[in-house]
This record gives C-alpha cells, sequence and structure tokens, in this order.
C-alpha cells in the first residue's frame, strides 16, 4: 500500500493508474502508529517529515493556510519523502462542525491540505499517512479516492509483539535473572506500546533510586 507507490511510481502510470497519494493509520491511544510511519520511511529509504495537527492551527488569519503551504513545499523538495500528519483529527473533522475555533481555522487548513494534495505532482514522489484515535469525525472529503483512499487499523500488541517491546526498551538496563520477560508480557494483555515503555520506565526509576540509597 505505501512502498508501491514510493518506491515505483512509474509502474502505475505504465498501467494507467495514478499512485495512491496517501493512507490514514487508526487505532487506540500509544499504539505505535508514529513508529510504524518513520519504520515505512525507512524501509522505503524516503524522507521523513512529521507534523502534529495542532502545531498548524494559529489565531493569525492565513498563517495556518500559509504553514500548510511551507511543510508541503518542504516535501516536495525533499522527494522521495514519507509526510506524516499526527493527530490528523484535530484539523481534518468535517466542515463546519468546528464551532469556536479562530475564525475557523480548522475548516480552512483541511482546505487548504485538500488543495495541496490534489495538487501533487506524480513525478514528486510524496506519500502522506495521516494519523488518528478518531476516525469517525474525519471529513469524507479527506477519505476520497486520490487522497487518503486507505483506512489501515492498528491494533494493540498482541503477546509476541509485548515481548519484543519489553525487550527493546530494556535492552539498555541490567535486567534480574528472575525477571520473566515472557510472564510480563502476558499478564500486559490491552497495554499499548506507550503503557510498556511507561512501566519500563519506572521499573528504571525505582532501580535506580533504589541503588541510591543502598
Amino acid at each position: 500500500t505505501v512502498q508501491y507507490p514510493v518506491e515505483h511510481p512509474e509502474k502505475f502510470e505504465k498501467f494507467g493508474m495514478s499512485p495512491s497519494k496517501g493512507v490514514l493509520f487508526y487505532g487506540p491511544p500509544g499504539c505505535g502508529k508514529t513508529l510504524l510511519a518513520k519504520a515505512i520511511a525507512n524501509e522505503c529509504q524516503a524522507n521523513f517529515i512529521s507534523v502534529k495537527g495542532p502545531e498548524l492551527l494559529t489565531m493569525w488569519f492565513g498563517e495556518s493556510e500559509a504553514n500548510v503551504r511551507e511543510i508541503f513545499d518542504k516535501a516536495r523538495q525533499s522527494a522521495p519523502c514519507v509526510l506524516f500528519f499526527d493527530e490528523l483529527d484535530s484539523i481534518a473533522t468535517q466542515r463546519g462542525s468546528s464551532t469556536g475555533d479562530a475564525g475557523g481555522a480548522a475548516d480552512r487548513v483541511l482546505n487548504q491540505l485538500l488543495t495541496e494534495m490534489d495538487g501533487m505532482n506524480a513525478k514528486k514522489t510524496v506519500f502522506i499517512i495521516g494519523a488518528t484515535n478518531r476516525p469517525d469525525i474525519i471529513d469524507p472529503a479527506l477519505l476520497r479516492p486520490g487522497r487518503l483512499d486507505q483506512l489501515i487499523y492498528i491494533p494493540l500488541p498482541d503477546e509476541a509483539s509485548r515481548l519484543q517491546i519489553f525487550k527493546a526498551c530494556l535492552r539498555k538496563s541490567p535486567i534480574s535473572p528472575d525477571v520473566d520477560l515472557s510472564a510480563l508480557a502476558r499478564y500486559t494483555h490491552g497495554f499499548s506500546g506507550a503503557d510498556i515503555t511507561e512501566v519500563c520506565q519506572r521499573a528504571c526509576k525505582y532501580a535506580i533510586r533504589e541503588n541510591i540509597e543502598k
């Protein structure tokens, strides 16, 4: 879904098809959507630009749209590039529903986002990944064919994935021989990657405190 449009855009042209411009990752908070987007860019040997949706919104008229244009200009100059929009729901809610914001800034940002996506040249390989915890409130116009036309669910990690996350988080830490990471992976059903990282960091803090107080 992501790799082919970035690595082989000419194949899409050969078969008379426009390569997809983007996908939308959705799932619970802390389940690794940002890390997955970074890994995809790395796998495709593409540059990676990450933007948090709320960072684009300002109180000054016209400045939010200028921020969007600037980001797309930067992505085109860095092509091949994966452009990642985190917390997309903050700027891409259904138009007309964003009451009380800075003069409809979110609506104007979304309109500019759609304009930039539609104006992207196929020769400039820029692939867009959006991430949200709330796909239900995203404006349908953003999910039409040729835009973010594929929704990919990123679930909470299963037991095997949780074990790998524990190992990655603790790879630089001295671990007691009686610590069973497999058991920890079993007991943490329903934990996100961010939750497991927090558990490991808290354990390290307790160990540091204990070591100092000895």
